[in-house]
């Protein structure tokens, strides 16, 4: 990006024009402007954050089967409501498109191939552009829009992988009361400045009956909220599908995190200054998956199933699917890979996964047939 003079502009430099003609901004706008100013975001560039030669690794990044076990469970959501003669799938945060392709992959030549319709919600043309050429490959035309507001009414499943960690959050901090973190620019740097928390964000912890003590820093994600508010409005009768990493309220607000989730990922590297590199690293905090189940309650989701992700994919049958994926006799390299979903040590317990449903009530999923722990959100 150039200035008036022809010069390129860092985000540093637009952050910081914006805090001398504003004032210091709240982190949760820092934020936002750190993962998704224009052209110069952290998810708005034109180059992928994910895989080997990027920031870190996702569920279908690490083996085709993570999708393969989505395509899995569109096939049962699309039983759950009779089958639909046209079931979308919207996905956001999409990424380069694999767990798209991989889902695909999976459902193609079977019945619900033909009544599928895939959306993808990606503002960012570089993005656009990979995941045509990877979707097109596999003969099937997905369509795609800018944002989920914009998208006409539907029945289905929406679906993210790893997008609610990636939301700008408020960040906290509580010594005689509780205070909100603001960024201000010092010389050629930023700094972080220290304010009275705004009475929404009070609010956040009187409704999860949040304790903290002196000293205690974290974050709160009020965006997950405006998200379901969204999609609400879109979806006519289905599911919302979440898989990422996070814990229940009173695990996320417990006396072992008492200095928040907040992390920074550069060339695979983890950091904890989400200040320094604007537009050069990921920010991401862990989901208050209690918050999930809370307010998508009182906009008329109904709560399904919570458990860690290795559970849920035993649950769901992945035994069944794996010879298929890793060969027989296995690939040591291709099962060491697919083991990484389930087992602890890899994303199995560290990553959940939670359906919430819109529509007749008393569904059952068979990922959670095994443990379901929704009881302690």
């Amino acid at each position: 990006m150039t200035n008036d003079e022809g010069r390129m502009t860092s985000l540093s430099d637009i952050i910081r024009e914006r805090i001398r003609r504003e004032g210091p901004i709240s982190f949760e706008s820092f934020m936002e402007m750190a993962l998704y100013h224009p052209g110069l975001g952290y998810y708005a560039r034109e180059v992928s954050p994910v895989g080997r030669d990027g920031d870190y690794y996702t569920g279908p990044h690490t083996h085709v089967l993570f999708g393969a076990m989505m395509g899995k469970q569109m096939e049962e959501m699309w039983s759950l409501l009779d089958e639909p003669r046209r079931f979308t799938v919207v996905e956001m945060g999409a990424g380069a498109g694999h767990l798209a392709a991989d889902l695909l992959d999976y459902l193609r030549g079977r019945p619900l191939y033909e009544c599928l319709r895939y959306v993808i919600i990606e503002p960012n043309p570089f993005f656009r552009h990979i995941q045509r050429a990877l979707l097109k490959s596999r003969g099937h035309q997905a369509s795609w829009h800018r944002e989920p507001g914009s998208m006409a009414s539907f029945t289905g499943c929406f679906l993210s992988n790893e997008l609610l960690d990636s939301l700008p959050v408020r960040l906290v901090e509580m010594n005689e009361e509780l205070l909100e973190i603001y960024v201000d620019a010092i010389g050629a740097g930023l700094r972080e400045l220290k304010r009275p928390a705004s009475p929404e964000t009070r609010q956040y912890l009187d409704e999860f009956r949040i304790f903290l003590p002196s000293g205690y820093r974290t974050e709160i994600n009020l965006r997950i909220r405006d998200l379901l508010s969204v999609i609400r409005g879109r979806l006519h009768a289905g599911f919302v599908l979440t898989a990422d990493y996070g814990f229940p309220a009173a695990e996320y607000y417990g006396p072992a995190r008492n200095r928040g989730t907040l992390l920074c990922y550069r060339r695979h590297q983890a950091g904890e200054n989400p200040l320094a590199y604007p537009g050069e690293q990921d920010i991401t905090a862990h989901v208050n998956f209690s918050s999930l189940h809370k307010w998508g309650g009182e906009m008329g989701f109904e709560t399904l199933g919570y458990a860690a992700q290795g559970t849920y994919l035993v649950s769901m049958g992945i035994h069944e699917l794996l010879p298929g994926y890793v060969g027989n006799p296995p690939d040591p390299v291709a099962l060491a890979r697919a083991k990484q979903l389930i087992m602890p040590e890899g994303m199995g317990e560290t990553h959940k996964m939670m359906i919430q449903a819109k529509g007749p009530a008393g569904f059952e999923i068979s990922g959670y047939a095994l443990r379901n722990e929704m009881a302690r959100l």
